[in-house]
């Protein structure tokens, strides 16, 4: 059985690989990119949980994650950065080696904080559930150093993968839950494209910080 732990390990940690990745990128559209790779990843450590713990339910939220994350999300999120013509640097709070530096210190914190609170645990669940939450707060890192509109509702689907892998990793989650949440974040995402396309119309730019700097001078 130590190697279907491991292989669980291994992809969880190409999941947390990727989170670093995006902050790392400095371009919308390889954020984009690295998201999709992240997502898919996400998919192959559910099917993996599925086929190894002999829950078939899984599979299906494996294709799930797949098709909206790994494809459909991706490719409209493309559609929407060449529609509103913003393939350019992604904005920053702080530099990209700041940022990971914040990264690798979040992950030492999630290592630190469920050693300790889930003492006793078998191991392996324990750094699967440290990994899981690692990529949780590395996603919502990115919603705060990284300025455009884009980049931030990926922190927070990267956050929503990082719960997959926590639910499935620990008791797994009820394929009705997955489906009413995947469908949750597609809506989320037209909702997210409209309210983007009337701010770059009234605005012509989609920096938080130069949105905050209009409202501003508006009062």
């Amino acid at each position: 059985m130590n190697h279907v732990y491991e292989i669980s390990h291994l992809l969880a940690g190409v999941m947390l690989v990727t989170s670093f990745a995006l902050l790392y990128q400095q371009r919308i559209a390889a954020v984009l990119n690295t998201f999709a790779a992240q997502s898919v990843a996400l998919a192959l450590a559910v099917a993996w949980a599925a086929w190894s713990q002999d829950r078939p339910d899984l599979f299906i939220t494996a294709l799930i994650a797949l098709t909206l994350k790994g494809i459909v999300i991706p490719v409209a999120l493309h559609r929407t950065v060449a529609r509103l013509g913003i393939h350019r640097e992604v904005e920053k709070v702080v530099g990209v080696g700041v940022a990971l530096m914040v990264g690798l210190a979040l992950t030492g914190l999630a290592q630190a904080l469920l050693f300790k609170v889930t003492h006793g645990t078998a191991s392996y669940a324990r750094e699967e559930l440290a990994l899981a939450l690692a990529i949780i707060l590395m996603g919502f890192l990115m919603m705060i150093v990284r300025r455009n509109a884009v980049t931030q509702i990926v922190g927070f689907m990267s956050m929503e993968n990082g719960l997959i892998l926590a639910a499935t990793g620990a008791r797994g989650m009820p394929l009705v839950v997955e489906v009413s949440v995947a469908f949750s974040v597609l809506i989320a995402l037209f909702v997210f494209a409209v309210f983007v396309f009337r701010i770059r119309e009234r605005f012509d730019t989609i920096d938080i910080e130069a949105l905050d700097r209009m409202r501003g001078d508006r009062r």
